[in-house]
């Protein structure tokens, strides 16, 4: 790997050179696992590295790189076109008659244009270059399908705070690349305040690190939490995921958005991402409320909710808290209603009560001849047969005849869904 500038930041002077110096992504570089055996057997595909800031892909190419004994060639979308592209596959025939595997790294690929994509099949069908492109976007909506289909796809995963608390003391301790000629330390809140505030991005990690360090008074050889939230311009909020604190901002934003309050909602929203909160966390507790506490009075609320989800796993952040924004209002100011979750829980609570009751044989199917023999099926009524596609009918075991568990508020969409309701009862008094 080439040397790094001593002048360079600390992210990059810390940039692992082996497999064994680099944090995280265990699930595809532990035993066993899919890259760690490609690097071993030396049988490299190309592959596209999918992943967030932060999480390792650069890196990542270059440790594979070297450790296959490749030739490694960056090329962003921002530097170069065609014309450089066909240089490189040039240069990659040359290096390939002499045994020397070419491994073109193509950083944020999602950025390259349908031309700049189709360049690059000929050399990978040919086996000239071998891809490694990284990309923050779903590739699957970014990278065009023929170069998608040669190219086996890896997500790579945020680094967790325990992983990111290790590359923090490895910094301080590394005397040659990192920090450990200052013989610092850093206290536990300013290291679980960093770890929290980095969200899963190790560059971030290290380079405030590095801006911590020189923020430091003369005879100062501990960072602490007020330190560290001035380098990164950012005060530490009370939020302790795993503590009570955690429980009562979600809990006001739950409540906010069940109480039709979009400010509410929006406020503690806020609260929650400014604190580090995982979206998804916030985004799943959404789609549950959209159920819970809006049901049928707007049927459409589950659908934004899921979307939102989708949304944000395809753009992430900070953009994906636009999609949280407006997923949050429309809720808030949705109609509300929990019928459905009554109901289900009556319903429920009924079948643990009376157990397993007997299906009524009309409306079971009757497959066989010594079924319909039996009477399965015998009387039943096929609804579509008749006028409006209703015709009265018992669905419920007998022991429960006449039992209700559904009741609707006649809130929003409710209201439709109870004139439904009631017309259906007039026309079983009618027969």
């Amino acid at each position: 790997m080439e040397a790094t500038v001593p002048t360079a930041p600390l992210a990059e002077r810390m940039r692992p050179r082996t497999l064994d110096e680099f944090c995280g992504q265990q699930h595809l570089l532990g035993p066993g696992k899919a890259l760690r055996i490609m690097i071993e057997t030396d049988r490299l595909a190309s592959l596209i590295f999918w992943g967030p800031p932060g999480c390792g892909k650069t890196t990542l190419a270059h440790i594979v790189a070297h450790a296959t004994g490749s030739r490694f060639v960056f090329f962003s979308a921002i530097m170069a076109g065609v014309k450089e592209i066909r240089e490189i596959f040039k240069e990659a025939a040359e290096q390939a008659a002499d045994g020397i595997r070419t491994i073109l790294f193509v950083d944020e690929i999602h950025r390259f244009n349908k031309a700049q994509q189709d360049a690059f099949l000929p050399a990978v069908e040919k086996g000239l270059v071998t891809i490694i492109g990284a990309t923050t976007e779903n590739p699957s909506f970014e990278v065009i399908a023929p170069l998608l289909s040669r190219c086996r796809v890896l997500r790579l995963k945020h680094l967790e705070p325990e992983e990111l608390a290790g590359l923090v003391r490895h910094a301080l301790l590394d005397a040659e690349r990192g920090l450990g000629s200052l013989h610092l330390a850093i206290d536990d809140e300013a290291l679980n305040f960093l770890t929290e505030a980095a969200q899963g991005d190790g560059r971030k990690v290290l380079n405030t690190l590095e801006v911590a360090a020189q923020l430091l008074p003369p005879d100062t050889p501990v960072i602490s939490l007020e330190l560290m939230q001035e380098a990164l311009q950012q005060k530490a909020l009370l939020y302790d995921k795993g503590g009570e604190e955690h429980y009562n901002v979600i809990s006001a934003f739950i409540k906010s958005m069940r109480g039709s309050d979009p400010d509410g909602a929006l406020y503690w929203l806020a609260r929650m991402l400014e604190a580090g909160e995982d979206p998804l966390f916030i985004l799943r507790r959404m789609i549950i409320l959209a159920s819970e506490d809006i049901g049928n009075a707007d049927p459409r609320a589950l659908q934004m909710a899921v979307a939102a989800l989708q949304a944000f796993q395809m753009v992430g952040m900070p953009e994906g808290r636009i999609i949280l924004g407006q997923a949050v209002t429309y809720l808030a100011t949705a109609p509300k209603s929990n019928a459905s979750y009554v109901g289900i829980d009556a319903a429920l609570a009924e079948v643990r009560k009376s157990g397993a009751l007997e299906v009524p044989l009309h409306i079971r199917n009757a497959p066989t001849k010594l079924m319909k023999e039996l009477g399965y099926h015998k009387g039943y009524r096929y609804a579509h047969d008749y006028e409006g596609g209703y015709v009265r009918q018992e669905y419920l075991p007998d022991r429960l005849r006449g039992k209700t568990f559904y009741a609707p508020r006649g809130h929003g969409y409710e209201k439709n869904i109870l004139e439904r309701m009631e017309w259906v009862k007039k026309q079983g008094k009618k027969e």
